[in-house]
């Protein structure tokens, strides 16, 4: 399953042990990201889909916003191993 090879990315005490840090909510947005964006694909017109979509992008940006200004070299770190495009500053 595509879940488990994604979540061994993560080792797991550090996983119980986090539940509730940034990077393992980053990582859970984008797992769920990616599950929505693979379901979108198949269902074009699924409109709440997409809104879900667009509200878990908003937060996991948010999230990734503060990480940046709180540990740089943790967020670039992240960005690297889930393979997150960098955010545009303004």
């Amino acid at each position: 399953m595509v879940k488990n090879s994604f979540i061994s990315v993560i080792s797991q005490e550090e996983k119980e042990e986090n539940r509730g840090s940034v990077e393992f909510q980053i990582f859970s947005f984008t797992h769920r990201i990616r599950r929505l964006i693979s379901h979108l694909q198949l269902h074009k017109k699924d409109y709440l889909s997409q809104r879900g979509l667009r509200k878990i992008l908003g937060k996991r940006q948010r999230l990734l916003s503060y990480l940046s200004k709180k540990n740089r070299i943790g967020y670039k770190e992240l960005i690297n191993r889930f393979d997150i495009r960098e955010s545009k500053t303004r």
